[in-house]
């Protein structure tokens, strides 16, 4: 309908453009124009009108309304939570004894298998004890000549006192046979000691293990000759072991408190425990506790070394391993916590989608904690049993309306 009067129009359009024509050659000037404003004028309204009609009828129905997205919605909830802090960390054994000679001679042999457990006592290399020997019995024989003057000496001091209280012979005889007396005692004693030397060093051709615990690679061969610089060996004690991790100053003045009232017992106890992630991302069966703290912070890199310790009783773990440990260092008290998918990320801002009692959405900036499983704690601007949004953060603005899909509980309620 609407072209067929805009096809009307055209044609009357173009006979009053042809009468405009005629009138230009027969009429007047002021005539001319007057006739002329009167055909454009008709002309406009007849297609303003045509226009208007033409969108009544093209417009069947109004469009419809826009219908409120769905999300899902969480609550805040409020509880205790442990913080859980993580370290990386390295293996060391409890005791790392390096077995050296305390005599100098040829290795004769070698009485223990490398990498195996070794007992307190064990020989683990023999050293030549033939020159310990031999000094051995020389010592032994000059204990013995030490002896047989001693002897002498005594039978001097028996005969001569009584001849000299008698007067038979000089006082001064007699005091002679004492100091040679007290001279062949203090010989003896000598004597002996150079005997348990030269015994002590006849044992100590037996090199034995000083710990408890797995023993290292030879670092000498048998024919080699050793002296007491000579490293021979290493045995760590590994039941249990140590693990040593760092924390930062700020860490340790925020416990340094706890830190320094269990340094201060003799057993540690009452501190929190600690999980060992090992390398392959497995956790260790065994709970270690702390033990020490270094003295000092180490000015290089501001942080301050601590020693915790595991049960080790099928030596799984060894020295020189990396880890990581796993500690619940606090308790917060009061939490408010959100799930993690509901806290949105902006150039270093985080903020939450809030869903009030009218449904409409508050986008909320807000201050974040630590993270505590899957949920995050929310310092700021939320309030316990408040609907935040966890899925379809995507179709909403500050200030439209929603329709709640699902509700969902933070984890642990």
């Amino acid at each position: 309908m609407a072209n067929k009067i805009l096809a009307e129009l055209t044609t009357l359009q173009s006979g009053r453009l042809y009468e405009v024509g005629i009138l230009r050659h027969h009429c007047p000037p002021a005539i001319h124009g007057l006739r002329f404003r009167h055909a454009s004028l008709v002309v406009l309204i007849l297609l303003v009108a045509t226009v208007s009609l033409a969108t009544g009828c093209g417009r069947t129905n109004a469009a419809p309304a826009v219908p409120s997205p769905e999300v899902e919605v969480a609550k805040v909830v409020q509880k205790d939570v442990p913080i859980v802090s993580e370290w990386v960390a390295t293996l060391d054994g409890y005791v790392n004894a390096q077995i050296q000679a305390q005599v100098a001679g040829y290795v004769v042999a070698q009485k223990y298998k490398e990498g195996s457990l070794v007992r307190k006592g064990q020989i683990l290399f023999q050293i030549d004890p033939r020159p310990f020997q031999a000094l051995l019995d020389q010592a032994n024989a000059q204990l013995a000549q030490a002896q047989a003057q001693l002897g002498k000496t005594e039978m001097d001091v028996g005969r001569d006192t009584p001849l000299a209280r008698e007067r038979a012979i000089a006082q001064s005889q007699l005091d002679n046979d004492i100091q040679a007396n007290r001279a062949a005692k203090a010989a003896v004693k000598a004597a002996e000691a150079q005997v348990e030397e030269a015994r002590l060093n006849l044992d100590f051709t037996a090199v034995k293990s000083l710990v408890d615990g797995i023993a290292g690679i030879a670092q000498v061969q048998i024919g080699n000759l050793v002296n007491p610089t000579t490293v021979l060996t290493s045995v760590s004690q590994m039941d249990p072991i140590k693990v040593y991790f760092s924390i930062s100053e700020q860490e340790y003045l925020h416990f340094a408190e706890k830190i320094n009232a269990q340094t201060q017992k003799e057993i540690p106890s009452g501190g929190p425990s600690f999980d060992l992630i090992l390398a392959d991302g497995s956790t260790y069966p065994h709970k270690g506790i702390g033990l020490l703290t270094n003295r000092q912070v180490d000015t290089a890199t501001g942080t301050i070394q601590l020693v915790c310790s595991f049960p080790n009783p099928h030596n799984i773990l060894r020295p020189g391993q990396f880890g990581r440990l796993r500690a619940a260092a606090e308790v917060r008290h009061g939490a408010l916590l959100v799930p993690q998918k509901a806290v949105s990320e902006l150039q270093g801002a985080y903020q939450l989608a809030v869903v009030g009692s009218d449904s409409k959405v508050s986008i909320r900036p807000v201050t974040v904690g630590e993270r505590v499983g899957e949920d995050w704690i929310i310092e700021s601007r939320v309030k316990p049993g408040e609907l935040v949004i966890v899925g379809g953060l995507q179709r909403v603005q500050g200030g439209s309306t929603v329709k709640i899909k699902q509700t969902e509980s933070a984890k642990g309620e």
